[in-house]
C-alpha cells in the first residue's frame, strides 16, 4: 500500500496510567497499531502541542465525496479558531478512497491518515481513532455526507462551556436511511427498551454525530462493538456510569452512496447490544422482572392447583416457579460480579 510521506511523525501521548482501554480486544485486536500505518502531519497549535479536538472519520469506499467531506469539516473547523486534528481512517476501501485522501495531504495541514491494511469495522475504526486521538474533546462522524458537520464546532462548544455534560449528541429529526418503513419502528422499539432499561430519556440512540470527552470514554472503549452498534454502545455506557449527556437537535440527509446498513442483520445486534450493555452494567434491571414474573405466576398457579387438584402440585408449576427462582438467583449473583469489579 502506498502512503503519502510523513511531514513529521510525533509521538501520540500514552493514555491515563491505569487505563485498559486497549487492554482487553479479544476480537479485533488484529487491528491495533501494529497492522497499519499512520500517515502524519504537523497537526496542533505548535509543533508538540497537541490539538483540543480530534475528529474520528471512518471511511469505506466512499470516493465520490470523501473529499467534499473533509473540505466541510475543515473549513468549520478552520473558522471555529479550534485548535484541532482530523483522524480519516480508511478501513481497506476496494475504491479510490485511501488514494483521494493521500493526494489530500498536502492541501489540508490537519488532516492525518490512518489506512487499515484489511476491513474491521466502523466501530473497529472508532475505537482505534478514539484510543490514538491527541485531542481531549473527540468527535464521531461519517463521511457519507448525512450528518451537518459544519456544526462540529458547535457541539465541541458546548463542552467547553459546560462541564457536566460528557457527551453532545446530534439527535436526528428525520430518518433518511434506507429501508425507511423498516427501520423507523425498529430504531423505535429499540430506543424504547433502550430508556426502559437505563431509565433515561433518548432522542437518538445510534446518532453517529457525537462528541465526548476522551477521558471519560477510555474505560469503555474496549466494550465497543466492530459494527455500527458501537455508538449505541457508547452511548449506553455513559448513561448508565452517570455521565450526563447533552441532546441537540439536527437535520440528517440523504446518504450519498451505496449504504452498508443492513437491515435484518444490523438490528438483531442493536437490539443485543442494549441488552448487553444493560447486563454488564445493571444485570438486575433485565433479569429480576424476569424472575419476579416467574416466581408470581408459580404462586399463583400454586394456589390455583391447591383448590383444583385437591393439594397436588402440576408439574408445570413447580417447574415455573423454580424457573423464576433460578433466574433470580442468576440476578444477583450477576449483580455481585459487576459491583466486584475496579475498572468501570
Amino acid at each position: 500500500m502506498s502512503q503519502q510521506p510523513a511531514t513529521t511523525t510525533p509521538t501520540s501521548p500514552e493514555p491515563p496510567a491505569g487505563s485498559d482501554a486497549t487492554a482487553q480486544l479479544p476480537v479485533t485486536e488484529a487491528l491495533t497499531p501494529a497492522t497499519h500505518q499512520v500517515t502524519e502531519q504537523v497537526v496542533g497549535d505548535h509543533a508538540g502541542h497537541p490539538p483540543l479536538v480530534t475528529i474520528v472519520l471512518p471511511c469505506f469506499n466512499e470516493r465520490d465525496h470523501v473529499i467534499a467531506e473533509v473540505e466541510r469539516i475543515c473549513a468549520a473547523m478552520d473558522g471555529s479558531g479550534l485548535s484541532y486534528e482530523l483522524l480519516a481512517i480508511d478501513d481497506a476501501s476496494t475504491d479510490d478512497t485511501l488514494r483521494l485522501l493521500e493526494d489530500a495531504l498536502p492541501r489540508f495541514p490537519h488532516l492525518r491518515l490512518m489506512p487499515f491494511r484489511r476491513n474491521g469495522g466502523s466501530g473497529t475504526a472508532r475505537r482505534i481513532g478514539t484510543s490514538d486521538a491527541r485531542g481531549e474533546i473527540v468527535v464521531w462522524t461519517d463521511a457519507d455526507m448525512t450528518y451537518p458537520n459544519e456544526r462540529i464546532p458547535e457541539l465541541v462548544q458546548m463542552l467547553l462551556e459546560d462541564p457536566t455534560y460528557d457527551q453532545v449528541v446530534g439527535a436526528r429529526t428525520s430518518e433518511e436511511g434506507s429501508h425507511k418503513i423498516l427501520r423507523v419502528p425498529a430504531k423505535w422499539m429499540i430506543r424504547k427498551i433502550a430508556e426502559r432499561l437505563s431509565n433515561s430519556s433518548i432522542p437518538d440512540l445510534n446518532s453517529g454525530l457525537r462528541a465526548f470527552r476522551r477521558s471519560v470514554s477510555l474505560p469503555y472503549l474496549r466494550l465497543l462493538p466492530p459494527g455500527f452498534s458501537c455508538v449505541t454502545t457508547i452511548t449506553l455506557a455513559f448513561l448508565s456510569n452517570q455521565h450526563d449527556i447533552k441532546y441537540v437537535p439536527i437535520d440528517y440527509a440523504k446518504r450519498s452512496g451505496t449504504s452498508k446498513f443492513h437491515f435484518v442483520k444490523d438490528a438483531y445486534r442493536y437490539i443485543l447490544q442494549v441488552l448487553r450493555m444493560v447486563m454488564y452494567f445493571n444485570p438486575l434491571k433485565v433479569l429480576m422482572p424476569l424472575a419476579l414474573w416467574l416466581i408470581g405466576i408459580g404462586l399463583a398457579k400454586g394456589v390455583y392447583d391447591l383448590f383444583a387438584h385437591f393439594g397436588r402440585f402440576a408439574v408445570n408449576t413447580v417447574l415455573i416457579f423454580i424457573t423464576g427462582m433460578l433466574v433470580g438467583a442468576l440476578a444477583l449473583l450477576a449483580d455481585l460480579i459487576v459491583r466486584s469489579r475496579s475498572e468501570v
